[in-house]
């Protein structure tokens, strides 16, 4: 097959086992930019691809950006077998030589930073997007990251005359499932996942497939060959996430599942796991606060306000609802009115584009009237259009949405607050009736806004502009959902070491926390050697016994049975020496 100008067309065939095999017929990607403008031809083109049914010249068409080829269930279990297999040999690996791998990785993709951009964005990235893309990977992989991960992986000390080690060891083989809205990104999760030591079955979701095919196949795919991992340490599958999941549950072969999606089906999910005995990594939903207090700089507020916009709000990381102190409401809410309605629809090639179609158009209008019924004020936005941003019921793309309201408790029961929304759609808080009118009343507010952030139900990211020490230090040591807090900076923005993903709550599930994938998938071993001198057994004979209180008077024994018996009560300490002695075997 060709592409543009007659250059091939990229094939990505199914990896398994770090071997590219044909699989059962192809996903074909049309450049999302010929998508908007000829909708409905390009799906066409790409269902008649897809099902066999191929006119002549379809598969050479200029539109298309490649494809990828669909696995089967067998495939599946083999990708299983395989990384069962080649794990162990792959964990013998010494660690700075993975930990070489991953830098190897960093730097290819630097080098290659260019070409990664203009896959994202055939996907469907705007170049803006695509680029923050870029730098959260490049941070994923950062030397610092890599410094991080190799303190805390390995720490060696010496207690009591011996060599005391904790060491983090991989679980084995991680199964990981990225999300639809952004599955480059999630995918590369795995690259370090690798790094600690696992095998890596990855599965490219059939909806949009073509970034995750691309770096596997072309970067991290060879690279692996060129550290000499052993065959089966990373295979790359696509196909409908359900019965693959199945798969991974019913799988001896399956140690870890690393999933991206909603956090309903992410509880569903960690039961299952827990049942099959997997170890459930859960990257959910995110409802972001972002708070701004009356010292803020507003201008650099607004800003960090406006990524709620990135892809149209579809990034579960994004900035959800802004609370604002009431003293600056009115001239913060001016400045990000301001932003919001200068934003444009356009192909993802325009580099002012930050919008993307909308996925759940529908639901948007539901949270937009929900609001308005409670009492939010509409400000701008909502409106259906199409890529020329003419209004259009068909219209793909929706206006940003910028909503008002000064209630916390009415703000509390709209879903455009408590629930994640996942659509262009701001709702800035400033609760009148809590308004203070000088900053020595603001500690009853300070208080308020507390509760409030603590109260969500998620707990992915979260926020802060102010300049107040203060109040800086009350966020940091007492805000305790999320597993990021940014602070007078960029509310989306990666930094190497500073976990990208991870949280509390329906964000991360029972087990959430900031997700360094170097750490969520291995697991803490802690390691004592010896001399085998007779000398390090004497801390034996002085191990301190328990005391239990005496008797007291006129009170019979807390806890009925023969221990309690005339014979013995006496004799507590004795009773329990003994019972130490016996059960350490002395």
């Amino acid at each position: 097959m060709t592409g543009p100008a007659g250059e091939a067309l990229p094939t990505y065939p199914v990896l398994l086992g770090g071997v590219s095999v044909p699989g059962e017929g192809w996903v074909h990607w049309p450049r999302s930019s010929t998508m908007l403008h000829d909708t409905y031809d390009v799906l066409a083109l790409k269902a008649r691809l897809d099902h066999g049914r191929a006119r002549p010249g379809d598969d050479t068409d200029p539109r298309l950006a490649g494809r990828v080829a669909r696995s089967t269930p067998a495939q599946a279990d083999t990708a299983l077998s395989l990384a069962r297999a080649a794990q162990p040999s792959w964990a013998r690996v010494p660690l700075e030589r993975r930990l070489a791998f991953v830098s190897a990785f960093h730097d290819l993709l630097r080098d290659r930073a260019e070409e990664f951009t203009a896959v994202l964005v055939a996907e469907g990235h705007p170049v803006r997007v695509a680029g923050w893309a870029l730098a959260a990977a490049l941070n994923l992989t950062h030397p610092g990251t890599l410094e991080h991960a190799r303190s805390a992986m390995v720490w060696e000390g010496a207690q009591a005359g011996r060599r005391v080690r904790l060491v983090r060891k991989p679980d084995g083989v991680v199964c990981l499932d990225p999300a639809r809205n952004a599955p480059l990104l999630t995918a590369l999760a795995g690259v370090p996942t690798l790094g600690a030591g696992n095998a890596l079955i990855v599965n490219a979701p059939p909806s949009v497939p073509l970034s995750v095919a691309y770096v596997f196949h072309t970067m991290v795919a060879p690279l692996l060959t060129r550290f000499e991992a052993p065959p089966g340490t990373l295979s790359m599958l696509c196909a409908p996430a359900r019965p693959v999941l199945r798969t991974w549950l019913a799988s001896p072969d399956c140690d870890d599942i690393f999933f991206f999606g909603g956090s309903r089906q992410g509880a569903e999910l960690t039961r299952s796991c827990l049942e099959y005995g997997k170890k459930p990594v859960m990257e959910l939903a995110g409802n972001d606060a972002l708070v701004v207090w009356r010292d803020a700089d507003l201008p650099q507020a607004a800003e960090a306000a406006l990524e709620r916009y990135q892809g149209s709000g579809q990034l579960c990381l994004a900035p959800k609802f802004t609370l604002v102190h009431p003293a600056v409401a009115q001239e913060f809410t001016a400045l990000l009115r301001s932003r919001v309605e200068a934003l444009r629809v356009g192909p993802p090639e325009d580099p002012d584009v930050v919008l993307t179609p909308v996925i759940k158009r529908a639901e948007c209008q539901d949270v937009l009237d929900d609001a308005v019924a409670k009492g939010a004020e509409l400000l701008c936005g909502g409106e259906l259009v199409d890529v020329h941003s003419k209004p259009s019921r068909r219209g793909p793309f929706v206006r940003p949405v910028l909503l008002r309201v000064g209630d916390l408790r009415a703000a509390a029961q709209m879903r455009a607050v408590a629930e994640e929304t996942f659509f262009p759609l701001m709702c800035v808080i400033a609760p009148q009736d809590t308004a203070s009118d000088t900053p020595a009343d603001d500690e009853g507010l300070l208080e308020t806004f507390l509760a409030f952030v603590n109260a969500n139900r998620y707990g992915l990211r979260n926020s802060l502009w102010a300049r107040d020490p203060h109040v800086i230090e009350r966020f940091t040591d007492e805000v305790t959902n999320g597993g990021v807090l940014k602070v007078n900076d960029s509310h989306i923005a990666t930094l190497p070491v500073l976990p990208i993903i991870g949280g509390t709550g329906l964000s991360g599930g029972v087990f959430g926390e900031a997700n360094i994938p170097f750490l969520r998938t291995t697991r803490l071993q802690g390691i004592s050697i010896g001399t085998g001198a007779a000398e390090h057994f004497d801390h034996l004979a002085t191990t301190t016994l328990p005391r239990l209180p005496p008797p007291q008077p006129g009170k019979g024994p807390s806890h009925p049975g023969p221990a309690h018996s005339p014979e013995h009560t006496g004799n507590r300490e004795q009773a329990a020496a003994q019972e130490l002695t016996d059960h350490l075997g002395i």
